[in-house]
């Protein structure tokens, strides 16, 4: 995530031993829901309630014939998929986005919201659409987002914020918005995804180290208050780690490499199952013990790999630029099929609806029009 899913609270086992997870529930439909169409690549989806909001590049939304002007944010009814009024304006593509309470946490490439000045990272009102006072300088690109700990955890390749060393990593306290001065873990190389627990921050990337230790090798744990690495975490990525879920079952990453990659490890860092695709997989999400995953692949291995493998034994499962996996990493029945080159580059679940929302750069889902958004559930 690229993006901040939705966590229960079992989420906070990852803080030491996992308790005794439930049996995983059944998937959402594959079928979509009509939604607006997007002229642009979405990139950030976050839900609050029956709100869905959407980031990205595009500067129009369709709905029923009509077209919305929405320069590169806007908000959606779940419900039933009609445009809302929130248009906050962004000068720069949206990366992500992140719900708190009353606040929607904005990041990417933008310099203003609204014609005020906000680098790479703004706090908006999630109701009136208006730029919080929420302003802070980051020397470079802001990617992703986390919310956990009365803290907004940011995550790219940047080197200061607000003058302040920060090296791809930096926090602000979600009730001043100031800039956190005791969190200040440092990463070797730009930071793709946060997951944000009540005892640690999950981080993957491109980074070969974090704090200086080469055990922390694309994907590492450190503490949500201080920074500092958690030793008790070990994993070994495979390859460029370019989301990072969490449940109470353990850790989820969607990687890239010789084969995209969707991974399960413990809370310590050992995988629990691996599962190869024919292509990147961009982006995971976990729901009721299912895994999400997205990405540009068409292919799926119809059984579970292993860390090193390269192709499928047993032969390939088409999933086209979407697919779910079990608890034990098994291939489902769940196959939406989403097209084009680059495909799904986000997923967000909202269990409490028990729904979950991709963007991409795809333009029809089951073979019926979905520009570039689809909900599921």
């Amino acid at each position: 995530m690229r993006m901040l899913s939705v966590f229960t609270a079992l989420v906070c086992a990852l803080t030491g031993g996992l308790v005794a997870a439930p049996a995983p529930a059944a998937a959402v439909r594959p079928r979509t829901q009509a939604t607006p169409s997007f002229n642009g690549t979405v990139w950030a989806i976050a839900f609050r309630g029956d709100v869905v909001y959407v980031g990205g590049s595009f500067t129009a939304v369709t709905f029923r014939g009509r077209s919305f002007p929405r320069r590169r944010l806007a908000a959606l009814d779940a419900r039933t998929g009609a445009v809302l009024r929130w248009q906050p304006a962004a000068d720069g593509t949206v990366r992500a986005l992140a719900v708190a309470g009353s606040a929607v946490y904005a990041a990417g490439d933008f310099d203003t919201i609204s014609g005020q000045r906000r680098g790479a990272i703004a706090r908006i009102d999630a109701s009136s659409g208006r730029p919080a006072g929420f302003a802070h300088r980051i020397a470079g690109r802001a990617t992703t987002l986390a919310i956990g700990n009365g803290r907004v955890y940011v995550g790219g390749r940047f080197a200061t914020v607000d003058g302040t060393a920060r090296r791809n990593l930096a926090a602000f306290s979600h009730t001043t918005g100031a800039l956190d001065r005791s969190w200040r873990p440092s990463a070797g190389g730009q930071v793709n995804a946060l997951a944000a627990t009540r005892g640690r921050v999950y981080l993957g990337g491109e980074f070969r180290r974090v704090n200086g230790a080469r055990s922390a090798d694309r994907l590492a744990a450190v503490g949500a208050s201080t920074g500092a690495l958690v030793r008790g975490f070990r994993a070994q990525a495979p390859a460029t780690v370019l989301d990072v879920a969490v449940d109470a079952r353990g850790v989820y990453t969607a990687t890239g490499g010789m084969g995209g990659r969707a991974v399960g490890y413990t809370a310590s860092g050992a995988v629990r199952w691996t599962h190869l695709f024919d292509g990147d997989v961009h982006t995971i999400a976990v729901m009721g013990g299912i895994a999400y995953v997205g990405g540009h692949f068409d292919r799926a291995c119809r059984r579970t790999s292993t860390v090193r493998q390269l192709g499928c034994p047993a032969g390939y499962a088409s999933r086209v630029k979407l697919a779910a996996l079990d608890g034990r990493g098994r291939l489902t029945g769940w196959n939406p099929r989403a097209n084009g080159t680059v495909g799904t580059h986000v997923l967000t679940t909202h269990p409490a609806r028990h729904r979950i929302a991709a963007g991409g750069a795809f333009t029809r889902i089951g073979g019926a029009g979905r520009e570039r958004f689809a909900l599921f559930g």
